[in-house]
């Protein structure tokens, strides 16, 4: 039998990554109740930022032997350049692994440089990995197909060393790029949504979504603010923030919130958890200071909008916590669709804010009458190559969606981004929806 010690570093990784995974299973199962918030809070996280790194290891130890030991073994190897580029990628992928480390110890009103390079190393990281693996496939596949009878030659060679080099040249280039979009602002795309039984009176009504801010490490107050006067430039009637807004506890971030305050939209500021804010640990602190700026929070509760033209006109504007609530634990949190229906008269129209996709899959299963559905959570994939796996694990991916007759879902890509400051194959969004009486 083979003993731990005598396991590739691959391997020992792998069984790294099961052993934190494990007890993170076991924390949220027996230790959930036992813990108090602040420790409950840095034990997830540190356990994520250990289950994370534990992946990574592997990966990094592929990356390595393409971009550094393949090379060690040529000609290259004597050059002068060769130390550097060592020292180079030693020091990539250091700041990558350190990424998720930032959540405990680097978040302040501003972003700081490192969290913002660290973050940037990460997106290329990914990117990296996706090529070196895709490249590899390519060179297995011609391999195959010429026939493994065929001698191994200076061609092959010089083949096996272009694959790092390509791999590495367009993960340059398209981390520029992502960084690049990342960098400006969101685009306002405007939607129009007909909404069955809503009033004539409330045609036109003006909603404006944002998702997946993510305060934290990579985001901050400036970033903040800009939004902000992006939204009050657009004059909404109703803002909704549908979750996913921080990625840190109150008391490390609150000044960087201080822009939302600013919000002023006639009939109300709204806001429903998204699953970050369940891993802050933190909920109940910031329900309390977006009240303190006016946003109501709808912890499974529902609001009456009424038409400023007619008291007798309104909707049902309902909201749902994050269904991560549930995975978690979280005493008194979690989806309860019915309570937060409660008192929606099925004579008026209803527009759910429920934090992920599959969270809007699950109340149309239950509540088919729902007329309108907000969501989150997918950031449209954010980044190349992740948009795919975003696209296949969420029931509705970006955009607007029609389920049945009568109802529609509409899935923001995000207002920011999370960690990674990159976005390739999707853009940051601030969306305009005007409601549209039948």
């Amino acid at each position: 039998m083979i003993s731990f010690k005598q396991l590739p570093l691959e391997a020992k990784a792998a069984v790294a990554a099961g052993v934190v995974f494990f007890s993170m299973m076991l924390s949220r199962s027996y230790l959930a109740e036992k813990l108090d918030l602040r420790m409950r809070r840095w034990l997830l996280r540190l356990q994520m930022a250990l289950f994370a790194n534990a992946l990574m290891l592997i990966g990094s130890l592929h990356v390595w032997k393409s971009t550094v030991t393949t090379f060690s073994r040529s000609s290259a190897a004597s050059s002068f350049c060769f130390m550097p580029w060592k020292i180079a990628v030693f020091l990539f992928l250091a700041l990558a692994h350190s990424s998720f480390f930032t959540l405990l110890f680097l978040v302040a009103e501003e972003p700081y440089f490192f969290s913002l390079a660290a973050y940037t190393c990460l997106g290329a990281y990914i990117i990296l990995i996706f090529f070196l693996f895709t490249l590899g496939s390519v060179e297995q596949a011609y391999k195959f197909l010429a026939g493994r009878g065929a001698k191994a030659g200076t061609g092959s060679k010089n083949r096996t060393a272009m694959k790092p080099v390509l791999a590495v040249l367009l993960t340059l280039v398209l981390t520029v790029v992502g960084l690049l979009n990342a960098s400006q602002p969101p685009t306002v795309n405007s939607v129009e949504i007909p909404v069955h039984k809503l009033p004539s009176t409330m045609n036109n009504l003006k909603v404006v979504l944002l998702s997946d801010i993510h305060l934290g490490p990579t985001v901050g107050k400036t970033k903040l603010a800009m939004i902000v006067r992006m939204v009050k430039a657009l004059k909404p009637d109703i803002t909704v923030i549908v979750g996913d807004l921080t990625d840190s506890e109150v008391e490390i971030i609150r000044p960087a919130v201080e822009p939302l305050g600013e919000l002023n939209s006639p009939l109300g500021t709204y806001f429903v958890t998204g699953n970050h804010e369940y891993y802050t640990s933190d909920v109940s602190n910031w329900f309390e200071l977006l009240k303190s700026f006016n946003i109501r929070p709808l912890h499974n509760e529902n609001v009456k909008i009424v038409s400023p033209e007619s008291a007798a006109d309104w909707f049902c504007l309902a909201g749902v916590d994050d269904i991560e609530a549930d995975v978690l634990r979280y005493s008194g949190h979690g989806m309860d669709l019915k309570k937060a229906l409660r008192g929606c008269s099925s004579e008026h129209a209803t527009v759910l804010l429920a934090h992920q996709p599959t969270a809007a899959k699950w109340a149309l299963q239950e509540r088919p009458d729902i007329n309108l559905i907000l969501s989150g959570h997918t950031h449209g994939g954010q980044m190349f190559p992740l948009n795919a796996g975003a696209y296949f694990l969420n029931p509705f991916f970006v955009g607007l969606y029609r389920v049945g007759q009568n109802t529609f879902v509409y899935v923001s890509p995000g207002t920011m981004y999370f960690g990674i400051p990159m976005r390739l194959g999707s853009r940051a969004e601030i969306t305009e929806i005007i409601l549209r009486a039948p």
